[in-house]
């Protein structure tokens, strides 16, 4: 029986993982800890798949070959935490899930947009310190009213723009491959006319050379200084010493952060105790009053929990059975 290792196994992924061995007749070993940790594991798995933040070290891809595994599938859209290059050298054939549920961030996005435009956050923090009152610069916006910047309109940009449109708003939308099947519903223009016009801009990038620091301090200024960012893409998209002196200065309004640089060492973690002194760009941000910040949760549902399981399975039976998967990652 085909034996495959899941590591960093959450509870709310059981109930997917068992079904699937039960579906597929396979039997799947499933631990909580990162591959990192784990690797011991690996020396009886016919495949292997992961999900973590930090990177992977480097001394594990040669475990894994020595183990005899062929693959490794993170169960992720993201995958800058493996070297691609250092798994391709051991044999290791590396797949992602590029879309386990476009609506799970989509419908995560809206709702920060909303939270945006509606100020939310300011209240969020009057009210925790038993203030009641509202004051003239906490009046909202309604959404039919608004103009919506999307950067990055893929699978998930794409989403958002129908239910953007949906609900009135103008979407904008910038991307390096404009889409022709969204005529009517955004309208594309160029990133600096994106900043300068909408209310809200909101991130939908993967992460890659070309779009690492893809907001700076130069385009904070070319926003509106009422307008609001969502980051629901990756953490290092964003400036973040940029976006903070920008939120101090009212360059911009406001921010509502899934995703920030440092995440991998406060998200899933407990810090009521241990706070956040090792870390003062997110310590500065969460402090803040005009700031939005969870930690990398936009994707979590019901529908999206079930694809990343089942897609990232269903990678490492083709490969295992010889086949080639669409997610394939080639550098």
């Amino acid at each position: 029986m085909t034996k495959i290792l899941m590591t960093s196994v959450r509870d709310d992924e059981q109930t997917a993982i068992k079904e699937y061995a039960k579906e597929h007749n396979v039997k799947i070993l499933t631990t909580p800890k990162l591959i990192d940790d784990a690797v011991e594991l690996t020396a009886n798995i016919d495949g292997l798949v992961i999900q973590q933040r930090s990177k992977v070290p480097a001394d594990i891809y040669e475990k894994l070959h020595a183990n005899g595994l062929k693959q490794i599938a993170t169960r992720t859209a993201g995958f800058d935490m493996l070297d691609i290059k250092k798994a391709n050298e051991n044999g290791l054939i590396v797949t992602n899930v590029p879309a386990y549920s476009p609506r799970s961030v989509a419908e995560f996005a809206l709702m920060q947009i909303f939270r945006l435009l509606r100020k939310t956050y300011r209240f969020d923090h009057q009210v925790a310190e038993n203030d009641f009152r509202w004051f003239s610069d906490e009046q909202s916006t309604e959404i039919h009213t608004a103009t919506i910047g999307i950067v990055g309109v893929g699978r998930i940009g794409g989403t958002l723009a129908k239910l953007l449109h949906a609900l009135g708003a103008t979407v904008l939308g910038y991307d390096t491959n404009p889409r022709t099947d969204l005529d009517g519903i955004v309208q594309f223009v160029s990133k600096e006319e994106l900043l300068k016009q909408a209310d809200v801009v909101s991130l939908h990038v993967d992460l890659n050379p070309t779009s690492k620091g893809l907001l700076t301090a130069n385009d904070f200024a070319m926003m509106k200084p009422t307008a609001g960012l969502v980051n629901a893409s990756r953490g290092p998209v964003v400036n973040t010493v940029d976006l903070v002196a920008a939120l101090k200065r009212g360059t911009i309004a406001a921010a509502a952060l899934d995703t920030f640089e440092g995440e991998e060492t406060v998200a899933a973690t407990n810090r009521r105790e241990q706070g956040l002194d090792d870390q003062p760009l997110i310590k500065e941000l969460h402090e803040m009053d005009n700031v939005i910040l969870t930690p990398h949760i936009a994707f979590f549902t019901n529908l999206a929990v079930k694809n990343m399981v089942d897609i990232s399975l269903d990678d490492v039976m083709t490969i295992l059975n010889g086949g080639r998967s669409p997610h394939e990652i080639n550098l």
